[in-house]
This record gives structure tokens, sequence and C-alpha cells, in this order.
């Protein structure tokens, strides 16, 4: 067994738990309650018909797919980059841009893939810790107060798994204070409230917005993720890209993408209902006695003061219900709920109800 001496050994992320049970209400990976928009259904059915296409490589810059992004955030082709999924954009993106010899710098809660790509990718790292309230200190992330440069930075906004929105002066002061390195503002939830860092893109070269259909567009099962930047961090990013796997988006993901992207007034309906439900949702969570920040993602993480998160979680799974629990310091008394349909959150209140009731 000499052969493992080479094996690179990495702990892996743990993604949500996805139940085969189609009676369990499932509200633990921030999945989009709604289907895509009809056009995308359309484009699969048309694609059913036209199946000898499938036998063709995709286009390797998903060129309609970026053609329809660069329309609806009025961007050039050199500014936009597509990806399997924003997973496989932000592991490219700490390929390329995070390989000097500071570490990079991320929130101590925040998405559990980020330690995993820098583990993976052998690049040093630390963590700084968000308020109690949990947001970010600003002068963590800027090098004359920290004492020290930086490799790279990276934070989502809205965070994960908190839903706290950043304001654009935290942000810009950020991206500002590092112009010798990248920084990464990961938008995997902006679509439900918070505002978007992209229109910065323009002013600092080293900005990178990454977003994804998984949330807001109902298209987890396709995997499409995108990141808008610079010129200079497009072409970089690319070049890593094409020295990995030329053939990251398959045909009909750029098919189906497209149409997704072109149906603003469906996206605008289901991301409006899906902030309706959440503001519902964290009224009546309030009325129960729990406790969050305020949410702008399409999800809310609360705890109640009287009832451990774990004991929490176990006594929602009783009732086939999946939400998502994290067992760390700071959050193990916290549950993260995704928003879904009225039915369901109707379910879920009456549920955490019963469960208040009995402590």
């Amino acid at each position: 067994m000499s052969w493992k001496k080479n094996v690179r050994l990495v702990e892996p992320y743990v993604a949500g738990e996805q139940p085969s049970d189609p009676q369990i209400i499932k509200l633990n990976t921030n999945e989009c309650p709604y289907p895509p928009a009809p056009g995308v259904a359309r484009a699969a059915q048309t694609l059913a018909e036209e199946s000898a296409r499938l036998r063709l490589y995709p286009d390797m810059n998903a060129a309609p797919l970026e053609e329809a992004l660069c329309l609806r955030y009025g961007l050039s082709r050199d500014q936009i980059f597509v990806g399997n999924g924003s997973d496989d954009v932000l592991a490219m993106c700490f390929l390329t841009f995070f390989n000097g010899e500071e570490p990079i710098r991320f929130p101590d809660i925040t998405y559990s893939f980020y330690d995993v790509w820098a583990s993976l990718y052998r690049i040093p790292y630390e963590t700084a810790p968000l308020t109690p309230d949990f947001r970010l200190r600003p002068e963590d992330y800027l090098p004359e107060q920290a004492g020290r440069r930086f490799g790279g930075i990276i934070f989502p906004n809205p965070n994960a798994p908190t839903g706290v929105e950043e304001s654009q002066e935290t942000i810009e002061r950020i991206v500002a204070g590092n112009p010798d390195c990248v920084v990464i503002v990961d938008e995997a939830y902006v679509d439900f409230g918070a505002q978007s860092a992209l229109p910065l893109i323009r002013k600092y070269e080293n900005l990178l917005v990454v977003q994804t259909f998984s949330k807001s567009r109902a298209m987890a099962g396709m995997r499409i993720g995108y990141a808008m930047g610079s010129p200079a961090l497009i072409r970089f990013l690319k070049d890593v890209k094409f020295s990995f796997n030329s053939y990251t988006i398959n045909l009909p993901s750029i098919l189906l993408g497209t149409e997704a992207v072109r149906d603003e007034a469906y996206f605008q309906e289901i991301t409006g209902r899906i902030v309706s439900e959440r503001e519902k949702f964290q009224e009546n969570l309030r009325r129960m006695g729990f406790e969050f920040p305020e949410s702008k993602a399409n999800f809310v993480f609360a705890r109640h003061p009287d009832i451990a998160g774990e004991q929490l979680f176990a006594a929602l799974r009783e009732r086939r219900i999946c939400v998502r629990h994290w067992n760390r310091p700071r959050i193990g008394d916290y549950l993260r709920i995704t928003i879904g349909t009225p039915e369901q959150m109707e379910a879920v209140t009456r549920a955490l109800e019963e469960i208040v009731r009995g402590v």
C-alpha cells in the first residue's frame, strides 16, 4: 500500500441531504420551489427532437448563453465566464487567482466549500470572525489594518448560511483596499432582495462577481454558474479552464440556460414570490420567539432560545421536514430553512408551533 503516500488527501465538502422519499418536505439545500421558465421546457423538447446534436461537442465558450447574460447585465463577452455551476466557477477562481505565498482570507462562518478548495489546491488560508450579529468587519480585510497582505479574499453576499447582506460601502472598501489581490464576491443569493456588487467591476479590475442559476433561476439540476469581471480576470480564468477541461458546459445547459435568462418577467415573478413568502415566514418565526438575522436570501437562519438546534432539527425530521443544521461553534443552535411554496411554509410553521408548544 506504499502508493498511498502519493494520494492527495482532502476532507471533502459535505452537501445537504438528498432524501429519496418524495413525501419529505425538502428545505435544506436552497433550491427554488418553482419550475424553470416556460421556455426551458420548450427548449428541452426541441433538443429531444433534434437529439443528433448531442453527438457533437458543445461550444467551448457557450456563446448563446454568454450572449444572453451579456445582454441581461449590459456586459461584453470578454467580461463574462460561464462554468458548470458556481461551484465549478469558484473552484476555477481558486485555482487561477489564489497562487501567492500570502494566505487568502474569508469569514469564519461562510460557505463551507471555501476551506475545502483551499485544502485541495494547497492554498494557505485564514478566517476572520464575523461579529456577533454575523457581519463582516471591513478592517479584518484591509492590509494596513490587519498588518499583512492577502493572497486573495472571498466572501458571499448575502452570506451563507446566515443570509446577511453587507453594504456596498463595505464591499467597495474591501475591494479598493486590496489592489494587489483578487476579491471575489459570491452572489449565489443576491437575487432575493440584495444589491449586487456588479457595477463595481467597471471601477475595480481586481473584483470578480460570481452568480448561479441554481437558486433564482430554478435550474440547480442543470449546473450553470458564471463570473463577471474585468477582461483581464476573465482572460486568465478562461486560460485555466481550457487547461483543465475545454467542455465544462454541456449543450442542454447552454440551450436551456439561454432560455431561462431571456424570460425576465418569469424571473421577477418567482423571486418576488419567494421574497414575499420569506417575509411572511420571518414574521411567523418572530411570533414563536425565534431569533434570526434579517435575511436577504431564499432561506432563514434561525434559532430558538429555549430549544437546542440539534433537537429542533431532529423534531422537524420526525415530521418529515428536512432542513439544514451544522454542529459547529457559534451556529450549532441555528437551522437554515429554505423558503419553499406557501403550502410547504405553512407546514413548517405548524410543525414549529407544535414543537415550541411542547417545550
